[in-house]
């Protein structure tokens, strides 16, 4: 419990830059499962993107693969079927003229149920929709960086591009593994999900600046170990973020989805509740390593480092947390020093008569 305090407050002397380097691999790692995953199996887009027509039957007790078969005769054998409430077949094909459509639609409305729903998107719509997406995307990281370039600087920048990047990789490999059909709604998700890691990684980014601000002028400490005492500040802060953020998602999700059977909330709460935990991540253990790496190539920051190493204090966050606060507080109340360059001598007291301490001196009596 009082690890778990001291985080709270934000003293808790957690070393970061030792878990840098294994957070960067199982980042890696998962980037390469999820780039995989888009090469083999590719992503399950909705109708809005791929065009077709979906038809929504109304047949209790039918099955997915008497439905298969019904589709089969209906030369549409590479139909997505699902089954929704128990009573609606949801039939997707990639048929797209609306001849055909219309004939099975009246195929499946004789041999299964009544078609309660019939959509039909034209291939030149999907691919209006999907090059808008896409340009959405590149104009959101376009003025994202060029705004953090010019509030920050450009080595924050890029280490927030990056950060948002990973996350919406990693996101999107979800829904790549896991074929969960990606809608206009999941674009949406995937946005508010970058301004989440956004803002996420802005807080620490402007922690920093303050630390450095304060501290910096000093030279008695690295970068690295600055960045190392921004992130113990602010990590209580972004654990609190997330898990508050993830609160009504996963009632949206549990409630929503699973309870009332609303999918199109599915997918917009997944993909909100993947990129909140992998935004909270990302700032903490990928954008600052980024911007700490190139901050320490920095002439500057190189010559701080090999002054702070040639005194041998470069021993931890031990060191970070509790030496730099002390430098802090020195530096709001600190002692006068004597013309000689010591610490200044204290005067002594001189006690009040009967206050305690030295007795009184005696009077002399006047002769």
């Amino acid at each position: 419990m009082s690890v778990l305090g001291a985080l709270y407050r934000g003293e808790s002397p957690v070393d970061f830059p030792s878990l840098w380097r294994r957070a960067v691999i199982v980042s890696a790692v998962a980037v390469l499962v999820g780039l995989a995953s888009f090469g083999v199996r590719g992503l399950n887009l909705g109708l809005d993107f791929e065009g077709g027509t979906s038809f929504e039957v109304r047949s209790p007790g039918t099955s997915v693969a008497e439905a298969r078969q019904v589709m089969e005769r209906l030369d549409a054998a590479d139909a997505r079927i699902q089954i929704v409430d128990g009573e609606v077949l949801l039939i997707r094909s990639d048929v797209q003229d609306p001849t055909r459509a219309n004939e099975i639609r009246d195929v499946l409305a004789a041999e299964l149920g009544p078609v309660e729903a019939f959509e039909q998107v034209g291939p030149t719509w999907g691919d209006e929709v999907t090059d808008k997406a896409v340009r959405a995307l590149l104009v959101f990281f376009i003025v994202v960086a060029l705004y953090i370039t010019v509030r920050l600087e450009w080595k924050m920048a890029v280490g927030a591009m990056v950060a948002v990047a990973h996350d919406i990789v990693l996101s999107v490999g979800v829904y790549s593994i896991l074929q969960f059909e990606i809608t206009p709604a999941t674009v949406i998700a995937f946005l508010t999900i970058m301004g989440y890691s956004l803002y996420d990684t802005i807080v620490v980014y402007d922690k920093v600046r303050e630390i450095v601000g304060r501290l910096g002028a000093t030279d008695r400490y690295t970068y690295t170990e600055l960045m190392n005492l921004s992130l113990n500040r602010v990590a209580m802060r972004s654990i609190n973020t997330s898990v508050t953020s993830a609160i009504p998602v996963v009632s949206m999700l549990v409630i929503g989805s699973l309870a009332m059977g609303a999918t199109t909330l599915r997918e917009f709460a997944v993909a909100l509740l993947v990129g909140i935990f992998v935004g909270s991540y990302s700032s903490l253990f990928l954008a600052s390593t980024i911007v700490a790496g190139l901050k320490e190539r920095e002439e500057r920051w190189r010559l701080v480092f090999q002054k702070v190493s040639s005194r041998g204090l470069v021993d931890g966050p031990t060191r970070v947390i509790g030496r730099q606060e002390a430098a802090v507080s020195d530096t709001r109340a600190a002692p006068r020093s004597s013309p000689t360059g010591g610490p200044a001598k204290r005067r002594p007291t001189i006690a009040a008569p009967g206050a305690g301490g030295a007795p009184p001196r005696p009077r002399k009596k006047k002769r």
